[in-house]
């Protein structure tokens, strides 16, 4: 530390009274020294300097056991019985650096330098300052004057080295910032806090950025501590709405913006986003009651429209996917409504109205392993009765589109009467008979007889009011039942019962 003084203990200090009486025992511990002389100095007050320098050689020895609380306020003492003393100023300084109070620091520094223009030390704490507080500009200055005063001092050159790598930070750092690479500004701003660890500028930015990304949880938490320090930043303020704002909650958002505009009107930022958090609020509202009102068509293009507002905003985004997606399940637009499913879930794959959505979908377009993977994921998010229920079906509904479909072999709805079946079979009997396609090649011929066969069976099942319901409802049919099915047995009793093919003269050779 600075200018050290011998030091005087408490014990030689005493504080007397003209008023009070006091007993003074005088214990003479050197031979010759006049009992009288020596109490005589017991009870002389000691000047305003003489405490002082007693009080800065206490702090000096509290700063070397590291109790630098204990350190500042014995210097706060010295400066206060001698205000006019760089050398106190310059040992606060040093004190309040080791407690990263940067700030106080520096005004300590500078206002020795002010008292005594030549204390390089002070040069020194103020360059060391301004690089912890990000200030490129007053460390180079720092540095300089540090040049002045003593060309061969090597006191700073870290910091001078540390200054022109900020300034190197700075420049990737805003180039990133301009095209949006996030990811990368938090990077470089990570190595520009180890070099300005006190910069609440990086600080806010960084924050800014986690915000952009989504990590609102660590932007807030920067922001809030930028705020213990400085309760008016407008800065704080800002990021703190940007993180409501990112959360879906726009009220408050807007609130904050404003709070950042009243402390800095021309804060660039916060009008910008309290313009865009007014829009999209404004927007969802109109979708919302669109959709409600039954005004489908409309509604999906306002929530087109409010997708465009900010690609970033993943949380509100997620949810005008999501009422898109209701929308076009409303206008029959099944496979643009698991398109907007799957982009909700990419977006936040615990979203788990979308994966129940998107497995009705599925369900609706006949994909049913889908639509039973997305009931699975849903029940590990929550185990409900409700999905347990749809799992279940969704789950049949699989284990009967494995089964062989004869409506749709028969080229009929599920609604269709007795004699819409029976003129289908006829139909389709005729159309595949082996012997229409005597003259085809083997592979043609195997693939009739198949269709053929296929159509017996389907007319054998859904003409029978018993075994359709069973099919209908989703029961097995015996595998015996259908092992013992004769295609050809069916062919012609049909037509022995219903007229045969083609009229009363049948030129047809019902046998393979």
């Amino acid at each position: 530390m600075d200018d050290e003084v011998i030091e005087i203990s408490d014990s030689e200090r005493e504080e007397t009274s003209s008023n009070s009486e006091m007993d003074v025992e005088i214990t003479v511990e050197q031979p010759g020294v006049d009992a009288s002389v020596a109490a005589a100095e017991e009870i002389v007050p000691k000047d305003a300097a003489t405490i002082a320098e007693e009080k800065k050689k206490l702090g000096n020895d509290q700063y070397k056991a590291q109790n630098y609380q204990n350190a500042l306020k014995l210097y706060t003492d010295a400066i206060s019985l001698c205000p006019d003393s760089a050398a106190y100023y310059g040992n606060r300084a040093a004190c309040y650096m080791m407690l990263l109070n940067y700030n106080s620091a520096l005004t300590d520094a500078r206002h020795a330098i002010r008292l005594d223009p030549g204390f390089e030390k002070a040069y020194v704490r103020v360059a060391k300052c301004c690089l912890a507080l990000g200030d490129i500009i007053g460390t180079e200055q720092a540095v300089k004057m540090v040049a002045e005063l003593n060309s061969q001092s090597t006191a700073v050159s870290g910091e001078q080295a540390a200054a022109q790598k900020l300034r190197q930070l700075e420049a990737t750092i805003q180039t990133n910032y301009d095209t949006k690479a996030y990811r990368n500004v938090i990077f470089y701003l990570d190595s520009a806090l180890k070099l300005a660890p006190a910069c609440l500028r990086y600080r806010l930015l960084k924050a800014e950025c986690l915000a952009f990304l989504g990590r609102c949880d660590e932007a807030l938490d920067i922001a809030v501590g930028v705020m213990k320090l400085d309760s008016t930043s407008a800065d704080a303020i800002y990021v703190r709405g940007l993180c409501l704002y990112y959360t879906d909650n726009l009220e408050k958002g807007i609130l904050h913006f404003e709070r950042a505009l009243t402390l800095d009107p021309d804060h660039y930022k916060s009008k910008q986003m309290r313009s865009k958090c007014k829009q999209l609020k404004e927007m969802k509202e109109n979708g919302n009651m669109l959709f409600k009102s039954g005004r489908y068509r409309e509604a999906h293009v306002i929530y087109t429209d409010a997708l465009k507002i900010d690609e970033h905003n993943k949380d509100i985004n997620s949810k005008l996917l999501y009422n898109r997606a209701l929308v076009n399940t409303r206008i029959g637009n099944a496979r643009e409504a698991v398109a907007d499913c799957n982009r909700v879930l990419e977006l936040n794959s615990q979203y788990l109205k979308a994966l129940l959505l998107r497995a009705r979908c599925y369900n609706d377009l006949e994909k049913f392993e889908e639509s039973v993977a997305d009931y699975e994921t849903a029940l590990q998010l929550e185990k409900t009765p409700e999905i347990k229920r749809l799992l279940r079906e969704a789950k049949f509904a699989l284990k009967k589109s494995k089964r062989k479909d004869y409506y749709k072999i028969l080229g009929i709805g599920r609604s269709a009467t007795d004699d819409e079946i029976k003129k289908a079979y006829r139909k389709k009997a005729l159309v595949h008979h082996p012997d229409r396609h005597a003259n085809s090649s083997a592979e043609e011929r195997k693939e009739e007889e198949l269709k053929f066969k296929e159509v017996g069976e389907a007319y054998a099942i859904l003409s029978d009011a018993r075994k359709k319901a069973r099919y209908d409802s989703g029961q097995d049919i015996e595998e015996q039942e259908q092992a013992d099915f004769d295609p050809n047995q069916m062919f012609r009793s049909f037509f022995q019962f219903n007229g045969g093919a083609g009229g009363r003269n049948n030129s047809f050779n019902f046998e393979f």
